[in-house]
C-alpha cells in the first residue's frame, strides 16, 4: 500500500504517529510538501520525501492524506503566499481529475479535519466519492471517547494482569528439583534478564 502525506508536516501530529504506524503496518509512506514545512531530521523516518505532489501521484498512491495548514502555528513565513500553497500542495479538482485519468478509481482521499476548503483541499475533493473525511473524523471521535471511558472507568484492568513495575517472579521448580535461580520472566524496566 503507498499513501501520501500532504502538506504542514511540521506541525502535524497526524503526520508523525502515521508514519511510524502505517510503515509498522507494511505501507509505503511518502511526505510531500514545501521543505519549509518539513521537520528537522525527517530524512531518518521511515519514509520517503518530495516536494512535489504531482510528481508524487504518478507514483500511483492507494491514499492522499492531505493535512492542515496549521497558520496558529506559524510566526514566521514558511511560503511566499496561500495562493502558491494552494497551487503546488494542494489537493485541487485537477489533482482529482487526474486519478480518474490515471484510472486509480480505488485511491481515497483522506483528511483528519478540520480542513481548510479551498486551501489545501478542493471542495470537490473533499466532497467526492473517494473522500473518506467525514468517517475519519466520526471514527476518531468515536476511538477517543471509548479510550476516554475505558481510563476513567476502570473497566478492561484486571487484578489478575500482572503489575508492570513489579519484579519478575524466579520459577519455584518442582518439589525435588534444586533450584536453577533462572528468572521467568524479562525486567520489564530494561528488558535485560532480571
Amino acid at each position: 500500500m503507498r499513501i501520501l502525506i500532504v502538506g504542514d508536516i511540521l506541525h502535524s501530529r497526524v503526520a508523525r504517529s502515521n508514519v511510524w504506524l502505517l510503515t509498522t503496518l507494511g505501507a509505503h509512506i511518502t511526505l510531500v510538501g514545501p521543505p519549509t514545512l518539513l521537520p528537522i531530521g525527517v530524512g531518518t523516518w521511515p519514509c520517503e520525501i518530495r516536494y512535489n505532489l504531482d510528481d508524487a501521484l504518478v507514483t500511483r498512491p492507494d491514499a492522499v492524506m492531505m493535512l492542515r495548514l496549521q497558520a496558529e502555528r506559524m510566526n514566521a513565513a514558511f511560503f511566499p503566499s496561500t495562493r502558491e500553497y494552494s497551487r503546488n500542495w494542494g489537493f485541487d479538482d485537477a489533482r482529482l481529475a487526474l486519478l480518474d485519468v490515471m484510472g486509480l478509481d480505488d485511491t481515497v482521499i483522506m483528511h483528519p479535519g478540520p480542513m481548510n476548503r479551498g486551501l489545501e483541499i478542493s471542495a470537490a475533493a473533499a466532497d467526492s466519492p473517494r473522500s473518506t473525511v467525514l468517517a475519519q473524523v466520526r471514527n476518531g471521535v468515536s476511538v477517543r471517547m471509548a479510550a476516554l471511558y475505558l481510563l476513567l472507568s476502570g473497566q478492561g484492568h484486571s487484578d489478575d494482569a500482572p503489575d508492570p513495575g513489579a519484579t519478575p517472579a524466579i520459577a519455584t521448580p518442582p518439589a525435588g528439583t534444586p533450584p536453577t535461580g533462572t528468572p521467568t520472566t524479562a525486567n520489564r524496566t530494561t528488558q535485560e534478564p532480571a
